[in-house]
Parts: structure tokens; C-alpha cells; sequence
């Protein structure tokens, strides 16, 4: 295992631009005997080969790797969880294999297994949204058909894109079908724009997922949203995924993606939502995809930024249902 901070252990912290690339400079491995006392793993999953628009995802773990500082204390939550509360390490990416999405699938699975085997919590850097498969599978090989809770401009529940039934609009409906997901615990909160059609909401509807669309956030207000998708999956939810597409974002927030639309959250709603489904729900596993760097790697692109953010929030969520913080 090594430690990224090693070299700088005299001063108790590091520069953001140097030494090791892990997340929040977390010690790193790729071996899963070492994942054994880790409460969390992050995982890489760099493939876009499913994209129906932009690609460029492919990128995204590493940007969002180099968009994350050192553990510090949440000003909020008052509990630092990736320095105190939680072990977290890197896992490093999966071996995903350009231009073949089928065994990219396979690996990123088998990654995630890992993780899960060694009861820890993956959080996967996506990649395009397609990952979602494998790595919400993967959970639910061990969990059970897992809950759901994603936040999305786009449900992702077509049969197929463009003819195509493997794509990153496909994931939620194929995750369905298969009964790793449980549709009446699951949950999508920032819907809007033009897709999917009255197909796709008729099968979801047959299957009891439930639906909030930008208008509910922006009329009612983000708490109240957060209260109801809590309410749906309720008091005994079972174990919870949580899927965040960046581009649920409005694009002032979160030019970098892919499929980007108008009226969408504010980053300040999505910290907010993921630390509070983390805090009062049993999340099992996390995913943060559709990242395309759009700026200069590092904090100042602000998409990796707000998504490397949203992923500590998942994790401060977390160390509170456990007890930390305020």
C-alpha cells in the first residue's frame, strides 16, 4: 500500500498539485487483501465508449482525483470524515478496455466486488453513466436488489439509444429488469428537458418508481423533495445505492458533461441532498459520473470541483449516520 502524504508527514499536509494523484491523498492499492478495516474505496471507471452525445467521461476520474484536497473538517457537519471518522483508500481504477464496453462492464464489476467482498463502501468515479450496471450489480450480488436513489436529467430507463440496448441511457431500465434494482424503492430527483418519452414514464410507472422533476425542487424546495424520496423508500429501506449524473447541475454549475440542460439544480441543492440521503439512509455503495473536463485539471475546473465535492458529501453523510458530527 502507499501512502501519497509519506513525504510530507513533517508538515501534516501536502500541495494539491504534487506528489501521488489519489483521492484526497488517501493511501492507494490495487491489491484486495489490503482492503480489509477500509470503510470506503473509491474506484476509477474510465470508459465513454456509450455516449450518445459528447464523450469525454473518460476522463473524469482522473479529474476529479486531481480536483480533491487533503480531509479537513466539514464547517457544517463539523466531522471530518475522510480524516477521522471513515478509512478511506484508493483503489485505483478498473482495467477497462478502450472501445470494448462489454468487458470494460466486466472489469469494472469484478472491481467493485472487490470492495463489496471486503465490506466496504465502493464510491466509483464515473465515466459515462452506462457504469452504473456493473457497479450497482455488483452490490446487489451481495445485498440483495438494492434501493435507489439518482440524481439525473434524464431518467436512463430507455430500451434502447439510438437502436442501441448497452448505452448510458439504458443502465436504470436494464438494472430494473434484471432485479438488481428494486423499482419501488427507487427514487430520481431533477428530471426535465425533452427524453425521455411517455413510454419510458408508463413503464416506470408499472413498476412503482417514483419521480421528481425540476419543477418539485425548484417549486417545493430541496428539503421537502429529500423528505419524500426518504419517505419512499422508507423508515426500513434496505440498502440504498446513490447514483449523481453531474449534469442533474444546471450548466452554469457543471458546464463539463456531456448531456447538458438547462434549469437544472444549483450546487448548493445537490451537496446538500447526497449528505442528507447518505446521513439518513443505508447507502451501500455511490457513484458520481458524466464528468468531461472542460477547464485547466485541478479545482479550477469547476465540474470535477462539484463532483469531487459531492463525493465528500456522500462521505460526510455517511460518518454522520454513524454518529459523528453535528
Amino acid at each position: 500500500m502507499i501512502d501519497p502524504m509519506a513525504r510530507w508527514a513533517q508538515y501534516g499536509e501536502k500541495p494539491d498539485y504534487a506528489g501521488l494523484l489519489t483521492f484526497a491523498g488517501v493511501k492507494y492499492t490495487e491489491d484486495p487483501s489490503e482492503l480489509a478495516g477500509f470503510d470506503a474505496a473509491i474506484v476509477g471507471a474510465p470508459m465513454d465508449e456509450l455516449v450518445s452525445d459528447s464523450p469525454g467521461a473518460r476522463f473524469g476520474p482522473r479529474a476529479i482525483r486531481a480536483a480533491s484536497c487533503p480531509p479537513g473538517p466539514h464547517m457544517e457537519a463539523r466531522v471530518d470524515a475522510i480524516g477521522e471518522v471513515l478509512k478511506v483508500v484508493d483503489f485505483g481504477d478498473a482495467p477497462i478496455i478502450p472501445a470494448d464496453p462489454v468487458r470494460s462492464h466486466q472489469a469494472i464489476r469484478e472491481t467493485v466486488t472487490h470492495v463489496v467482498a471486503a465490506g466496504a463502501i465502493p464510491i466509483v468515479l464515473g465515466g459515462d453513466h452506462s457504469i452504473a450496471e456493473p457497479d450497482i450489480s455488483a452490490c446487489a450480488d451481495v445485498y440483495g436488489p438494492v434501493g435507489l436513489v439518482h440524481f439525473d436529467t434524464h431518467t436512463d430507463t430507455g430500451r434502447t439509444v439510438f437502436g442501441a440496448e448497452l448505452s448510458h441511457g439504458t443502465p436504470m431500465y436494464r438494472l430494473v429488469e434484471s432485479g438488481a434494482v428494486d423499482g419501488k424503492r427507487y427514487a430520481q430527483v431533477g428530471l426535465r428537458g425533452y427524453w425521455p418519452g411517455e413510454e419510458e414514464f408508463a413503464w416506470q410507472r408499472e413498476r412503482g418508481i417514483k419521480s421528481y422533476p425540476m419543477h418539485d425542487v425548484r417549486d417545493r424546495g430541496i428539503r421537502a423533495v429529500i423528505d419524500d424520496v426518504v419517505d419512499d423508500l422508507g423508515p426500513d429501506a434496505g440498502p440504498v445505492f446513490l447514483s449523481v449524473d453531474v449534469d442533474v447541475l444546471d450548466p452554469a454549475f457543471a458546464p463539463g458533461t456531456g448531456t447538458p440542460e438547462p434549469g437544472g439544480m444549483t450546487s448548493t441543492d445537490l451537496l446538500f441532498a447526497v449528505r442528507e440521503i447518505a446521513r439518513r439512509l443505508p447507502v451501500i455503495g455511490a457513484d458520481v459520473v458524466e464528468v468531461l473536463p472542460s477547464g485547466p485539471i485541478g479545482s479550477r475546473d469547476i465540474t470535477a470541483l462539484v463532483a469531487e465535492r459531492t463525493v465528500r458529501e456522500i462521505l460526510t453523510g455517511i460518518a454522520m449516520r454513524r454518529g459523528a458530527g453535528a
